[in-house]
């Protein structure tokens, strides 16, 4: 279950390609192919192994309060489908 409290890191098994709306990520393990729909959502991914937490990782990316229930919807997705992973 996805808890915005605890570290995050993207998969290993992942690849992210930029694309000039985000990202796609591909899954290796599983060929999942899953889009990262926003600039900001790629950078709240990639600097998910730095932070302490998931909050930290939305801060230092920038989103704004108001759109944070709908990045840590995207977040809670993005773990479910083994993109991004506990560490």
């Amino acid at each position: 279950m996805f808890d915005p409290d605890r570290p995050y890191r993207c998969s290993p098994q992942v690849a992210l390609r930029p694309e000039p709306f985000g990202a796609l990520a591909y899954h290796f393990g599983t060929r999942r192919l899953s889009f990262l729909k926003t600039p900001a959502l790629v950078e709240v991914v990639r600097g998910l192994e730095t932070c302490e937490n998931v909050h930290t990782a939305l801060r230092d990316a920038g989103v704004p309060a108001e759109q944070l229930p709908a990045y840590l919807k995207a977040l809670a997705g993005l773990a479910e489908a083994g993109t991004i992973e506990s560490r």
